[in-house]
C-alpha cells in the first residue's frame, strides 16, 4: 500500500530509477524530476512527503531549487551529493535541507534516512504543520507553527496556556466546551477549580475581542461552558 511520495531530482535518469526500486517495497511511491525546474513545478501539482535532491544539475541545481521550496514549505529535503563536494553538503544544510547522502550511497543507509525523515515529518505532526500552519476565523489568526496569536493583522502576546485553550476552542468552532473539559484538555491534569480557566478566558478576550464585555468570539454558554463562535459579526 502506497503511503508517501517522494520526489528524486537528479539529472542522471539511472539513479532516480534506482531509488524507486528500493523505496517501492517500502511502500513509497517515487516521483521523479530530472532539474530544479522541473521539481518546482512537480511540488505545486502532487502531494510530496520528502525531496531527494541532486546538487548539480541543468536549468536549475538542486542548492537554488532548495532555496526557493524553503520559502514557503517545510518538506523534509535530503541532498545526493558527490563524495568530495563537503562545500555541496555544508552550503545545502544552511540554506535548509535536513539531511545529505554522499554518491554513491547504499541502499540500505537511503531507505533508513528517508524513513527517518518521513517519521519526523508525518509521524511527529510536521505534515500536519505544512497542510495548515493556521487557524483562522474572522479577524483572528491562530499560528500552529510559531504559536502566535494575530489579532486584525497585529500580533498579540499570549502565555502557553491562553494559546493552547484557544487552540482548543478554534479547533472547534461552535462546539461547547465545558470549564472542566477545557482544563482538562489545557493543564493534562483531572479539573479541581474552573475558576482558572474563567481567569485565563477573562485575559484571551481581552487580547481578541473589541469590547471583551460583549463579546464577538469567545462566547459564554450559561450553565454549560464557552465556545468560539464559527460567524462572528
Amino acid at each position: 500500500m502506497i503511503k508517501y511520495n517522494v520526489l528524486v531530482v537528479d539529472d542522471e535518469k539511472d539513479i532516480p530509477d534506482a531509488i524507486e526500486r528500493y523505496l517501492k517495497n517500502e511502500g513509497i511511491r517515487v516521483i521523479k524530476a530530472y532539474n530544479g525546474e522541473e521539481a518546482l513545478e512537480t511540488i505545486e501539482k502532487e502531494k510530496i512527503h520528502l525531496i531527494l535532491m541532486d546538487v548539480m544539475m541543468p536549468k536549475l541545481d538542486g542548492i537554488e531549487a532548495t532555496r526557493i521550496i524553503r520559502e514557503d514549505k517545510n518538506i523534509p529535503i535530503i541532498m545526493l551529493t558527490a563524495k568530495s563536494g563537503y562545500s555541496d553538503k555544508i552550503l545545502g544544510l544552511n540554506i535548509g535541507a535536513d539531511d545529505y547522502i554522499t554518491k554513491p550511497f547504499y541502499p540500505l543507509e537511503l531507505i533508513a534516512r528517508v524513513k527517518s525523515q518521513l517519521r519526523r515529518y508525518v509521524d511527529l505532526g510536521n505534515l500536519s504543520k505544512e497542510e495548515k500552519k493556521t487557524i483562522a476565523i474572522g479577524s483572528i489568526e491562530l499560528d500552529t507553527e510559531t504559536k502566535e496569536l494575530v489579532v486584525d493583522g497585529e500580533r498579540k502576546k499570549v502565555t502557553p496556556l491562553e494559546y493552547k485553550i484557544l487552540e482548543v476552542l478554534m479547533k472547534s468552532p461552535g462546539r461547547v466546551f465545558s470549564a472542566e473539559e477545557i482544563y482538562e484538555k489545557v493543564w493534562k491534569e483531572q479539573c479541581i477549580s474552573t475558576d482558572t480557566v474563567m481567569v485565563h478566558i477573562r485575559r484571551i478576550r481581552e487580547k481578541i475581542e473589541i469590547n471583551p464585555r460583549e463579546p464577538r468570539y469567545l462566547k459564554v454558554v450559561w450553565g454549560i461552558g464557552y465556545k468560539f463562535e464559527k460567524n462572528a459579526r
